[in-house]
């Protein structure tokens, strides 16, 4: 992010870059709302003129908030505020156990449903956006995947990282499941070790600013929560009820999205 240099700051036009079925850009977009923020809502998908926006600052990811040459992840809400031209005072977090608790709740719920998506229908391509739906519950399990990578492993925290590449040998849906309960495990098995004693206040080290390890703990657990919710959209869109959905209280104490998909698009 840079530090603003012209003056009458806050009367440069506030954009937000994003794309349709992004966790973190919807939930940029319902923060400034919700603080009273006009902006120019840009789904760099569908205009063209986005991407070479953020390619003149520098930069190929969303979501983006920007006034001039001045920017933020959307991801982290104070360098946002700040941006945006008022103050934060923060929100209060769950203890990382509590969210421990939230991640295995999401992640035995997302294994639920994407057991129900009929195999002839995995490949289904999410509306607005080109991701299947056997890509979208890859992607709720490949979050805390990356997160145990970086906290392990010191495997780098990147955007790439985040991307949920497909790897090739998972290639039905079992594999799919397999990988899933893999990574559940492999986050209780964490936590009844390292996890437990690890200092949450270090520097988080991840790609979109400067934030703690609880914070990405955190953004790990509504993240992966927020696109199990998009999966049990797709079991509606299929006509198929989810098995136990997920409620308010799996998600109490997480900042979740107040929509689902997005706040200017429809799932349909």
């Amino acid at each position: 992010m840079n530090e603003p240099n012209v003056q009458g700051h806050t009367e440069i036009p506030l954009k937000v870059y994003w794309q349709p079925g992004c966790s973190s850009c919807l939930k940029t977009k319902e923060f400034l709302i919700a603080n009273g923020m006009e902006f120019d809502s840009i789904n760099v998908l569908e205009d063209e003129t986005g991407f070479k926006e953020l390619a003149a600052l520098g930069l190929k990811l969303v979501p983006i908030v920007a006034r001039g040459t001045d920017w933020a992840n959307g991801a982290v809400f104070r360098d946002v505020a700040r941006v945006a031209g008022f103050e934060w005072a923060g929100h209060k977090m769950l203890a990382p156990e509590d969210m421990i608790a939230r991640i295995n709740g999401i992640l035995k719920g997302a294994h639920r449903f994407a057991s129900q998506i009929p195999e002839q229908d995995l490949d289904t391509i999410l509306p607005g956006r080109p991701r299947s739906y056997r890509q979208l519950a890859f992607h709720v399990f490949n979050i805390p995947d990356v997160f145990l990578d970086h906290v392990e492993n010191d495997a780098p925290y990147t955007y790439e990282s985040l991307l949920s590449i497909l790897p090739d040998k998972m290639s039905t849906k079992q594999d799919l499941l397999d990988y899933g309960a893999g990574v559940r495990d492999r986050l209780n098995a964490w936590w009844e070790t390292a996890g437990r004693d690890t200092d949450f206040e270090q520097d988080g080290n991840v790609y979109y600013g400067d934030v703690s390890l609880h914070e990405v703990l955190e953004r790990t657990a509504w993240h992966s929560g927020q696109h199990t919710r998009q999966i049990m959209l797709t079991l509606e869109k299929l006509e198929i009820a989810p098995d136990q959905p997920l409620t308010d209280d799996d998600f109490a104490g997480l900042p979740m999205p107040s929509n689902v998909w997005d706040n200017e698009m429809t799932f349909d």
